[in-house]
């Protein structure tokens, strides 16, 4: 046990210190200021005493006091008392940007890594968990930062006051000084209870983020299949453990805060007591006892201080162990030194003997894949379900490595290229296309400098010129959350205008035109082809119409290219493809 307690206080002061690296400036502003509240503290105790034993016992024992004398007071106490508010002023402002910074640096550092990271790394980690790490967690991590500087400021005080205290009487000084061990005390060993109560709470926030997420993204499937009841009681069920975790970290706290409450007070009270019989004994004058006993109850608010920063290491602490496992995780796509070929028109894409196993999985997805698209051209990729063509398709624009071989644009491997070339040069349209609660045009250029001219292109090459001038406002409407104001097909022309606009040289469709009619298909891959900078085009496809469009078909079939050449031919020597494709085709027919 007190190895572990020993440990928080360590992990805690480091991380205090990193807090202090991470803002030296805004700390020592902020530091400074509220050691000159400190200070002014310390001198507002001994000017009561000065104006007690100058001013208020004079008048007491001679029935009148000065002019001069009450002014020479009031001028001393205000002076104090402004200063001090100078220190409260500068401490919480310089203390709120230093926890504020450190917040917004630490979710861009967050957001950054999600950015970064590969999609493998994203696929095993639940999205109300990550939305949990780049805001809750971040935000506990750091919360303590705005009583920090009050706090060292304190220590200060309690420095100063320590002094001043053995200076005047060493006896009531050690009586008095008896409370700041017990506070610290008190002060880690709930640290050591708190923490296993904060770590639980946290884990439980991100889990009741991520349930309501899925419950958001599901509510089409949750309503139409009544199962509004089951997802009320499942996020009900965790939410109800977090009010129960947060009640026992309420517990913790409603018994530890009484506490800190009542050691100054009682130092206070152990200084009068026996302060008392110190001055009816003549070892100290009045004035020096009233200065002593002031000090101790003004003390109490920053000895406070430091058990908030103290209290709120705990849950500091839950929150970086909760942010630190993304700042560090590993993964993320390394980039070579080579620029993209500079050319015109469509880009040579190799496949060579490539391999892909997804984590966790004994059987691969892809092996020894091998096929060239020469430029300009359009292959269509084809293959029973779980034949591996949407991790083909992943991996020809690099959102995942082969585990094997290697993919080459224009001869080059896309691993060697540096970053920003694959995307500059590539563009990939998925079967479910995601909007932005944006408008028509915000959604195609994604803040990109392209004009109305070329985002009115981008939308005829996509067949979506049309139900987009029939808007309310054209390309100012906003489509709504995900696109939700569009049907599908129009949501997939709009990824698909999204992806031309940028002229790739590459563009690969996984299934992108399976919502729109197949004439609305042809004219799309017809003006793709006939456009002034012809596009080499891989299109993953399963229907009839899409395939023969194609100049050629690769088929995939147990996470291999069995077989590649023409529509016509693949129908008359592959069996496998012929049953798939007449299989697509009457099911086509029945709908």
């Amino acid at each position: 046990m007190s190895r572990r307690r020993d440990a928080v206080v360590r992990r805690g002061l480091r991380h205090i210190g990193r807090a202090v690296r991470e803002q030296p400036r805004m700390f020592t502003l902020a530091f400074l200021a509220s050691s000159l509240y400190g200070g002014m503290t310390v001198a507002s105790a001994y000017v009561i005493g000065e104006v007690t034993d100058r001013v208020l016992l004079p008048a007491f024992d001679e029935g009148a006091t000065t002019t001069a004398a009450l002014t020479l007071a009031s001028v001393a106490i205000l002076g104090v008392a402004l200063l001090k508010i100078v220190g409260i002023l500068g401490r919480r402002l310089f203390a709120g940007i230093m926890s504020y910074r450190l917040q917004a640096e630490y979710r861009r550092r967050v957001t950054g890594q999600y950015l970064r990271l590969p999609l493998s790394w994203h696929q095993r980690h639940p999205t109300g968990q990550l939305l949990s790490n780049a805001n809750s967690d971040v935000e506990s991590a750091w919360f303590f930062v705005a009583p920090l500087p009050f706090a060292c400021g304190a220590l200060v005080m309690i420095a100063i006051t320590s002094v001043a205290l053995v200076l005047t009487d060493p006896l009531l000084a050690l009586v008095g000084l008896v409370v700041f061990p017990l506070v610290f005390g008190a002060n880690i060993v709930y640290s050591q209870v708190m923490s296993p109560r904060m770590q639980r709470a946290q884990q439980l926030r991100a889990e009741v983020s991520e349930i309501a997420h899925e419950s958001f993204d599901a509510a089409l499937v949750v309503k139409t299949l009544g199962r509004e009841d089951t997802e009320t009681e499942r996020f009900t069920e965790r939410a109800e453990e977090l009010r129960d975790g947060l009640i026992a970290v309420g517990r913790v706290r409603g018994m530890f805060d009484p506490l800190m409450e009542a050691l100054p007070n009682l130092g206070t009270l152990a200084v009068l007591l026996i302060g008392a019989g110190r001055v009816a004994d003549g070892a100290v004058d009045a004035g020096d006892l009233v200065s002593i006993a002031y000090l101790f109850t003004l003390l109490a608010l920053p000895i406070r201080a430091i058990g908030w920063v103290l209290a709120d290491l705990p849950r500091a602490l839950a929150g970086f162990d909760r942010v630190t496992p993304v700042l560090e995780a590993t993964g993320e796509t390394p980039y070579g030194p080579d620029a993209a070929v500079a050319a015109a028109g469509g880009a040579g894409i190799g496949v060579r003997d490539v391999g892909f196993t997804f984590d966790g999985v004994s059987r691969p997805t892809l092996h020894q894949v091998t096929f060239d698209v020469p430029a300009g051209r359009t292959v269509a990729v084809v293959g029973p379900t779980g034949s591996g063509k949407s991790t083909l398709a992943g991996l020809l624009v690099r959102l995942v490595d082969p585990a094997d071989g290697s993919v080459l644009l224009d001869g080059v491997d896309l691993r060697r290229l540096r970053e920003g070339e694959t995307s500059a040069q590539a563009a990939f349209v998925a079967q479910s296309a995601f909007l932005f609660d944006d408008t028509v045009r915000g959604n195609v250029t994604l803040g990109a400098p392209f004009s109305d001219d070329e985002v009115q292109a981008a939308l005829r090459v996509a067949a979506a010129d049309e139900f987009v001038g029939a808007l309310p406002e054209g390309l100012d409407t906003r489509v709504g959350e995900r696109g939700a104001s569009l049907s599908g097909g129009q949501r997939q022309r709009l990824a698909l205008a999204r992806a031309v606009v940028r002229r790739p040289r590459l563009l690969v469709l996984d299934d992108a035109t399976s919502a729109v009619d197949p004439a609305v298909e042809a004219r799309i891959l017809d003006a793709l082809r006939g456009s002034e900078t012809p596009t080499t085009v891989v299109v993953v496809a399963y229907r009839q119409a899409t395939i023969a469009l194609a100049d050629e078909v690769v088929w995939l079939a147990d996470g291999r290219a069995v077989a590649r050449g023409t529509h016509d031919e693949l129908l008359a020597q592959v069996s496998g493809y012929a049953a798939l494709v007449r299989a697509y085709s009457e099911a086509e027919v029945a709908a």
